[in-house]
């Protein structure tokens, strides 16, 4: 039984037009559900995006939230993840005096590596789980991350 509260992945399929996304954020803010990560693409050789939500409640909750994004005209499809494969990316700055070798190492056993070094910077970039992610951010901290950026999660369903 999943905790009542519990974080939840939710796949919405729209058609790719203007105001939907206002629309979709609109929902759940006005009914005071918080938003955790939302990112939106569009499908290739498609007139629709995907929109992929993490969110947290109650299976109700989640059924009340599915309902309401049925009634929206644009949306094509609303399906909660079961069981999915989830990645989130992440893009690290560093000092370009931190131990290049051992940063691209660690990057390495998250799916990542060095992918741009500048003058005085290094950008290292690693795309795994979430909870990986957050991992991995608390290990390079020992490396002074200058700058850190998230991309939200995706999710497929097996």
């Amino acid at each position: 039984m999943m905790n009542e509260n519990a974080r939840r992945v939710i796949s919405v399929i729209v058609v790719n037009e203007a105001s939907v996304l206002s629309r979709v954020t609109d929902l759940f803010s006005g009914r005071g559900y918080n938003i955790t990560s939302l990112t939106v693409a569009p499908i290739p050789d498609s007139k629709y995006s995907r929109l992929t939500i993490v969110t947290s409640g109650s299976v109700r909750v989640m059924e009340q939230i599915t309902k309401q994004l049925h009634k929206l005209i644009p949306v094509l499809r609303v399906y909660e993840h079961e069981d999915m494969v989830e990645k989130e990316m992440a893009m690290i700055k560093f000092p370009i005096t931190e131990n290049l070798s051992d940063i691209n190492t660690l990057c390495e056993a998250y799916n990542g590596k060095i992918v741009n070094v500048g003058d005085n910077i290094v950008i290292a970039m690693v795309a795994d789980e979430p909870k990986r992610i957050d991992n991995f951010l608390c290990a390079v901290k020992r490396y002074n991350p200058k700058e850190i950026v998230r991309s939200g999660a995706v999710a497929l369903e097996r």
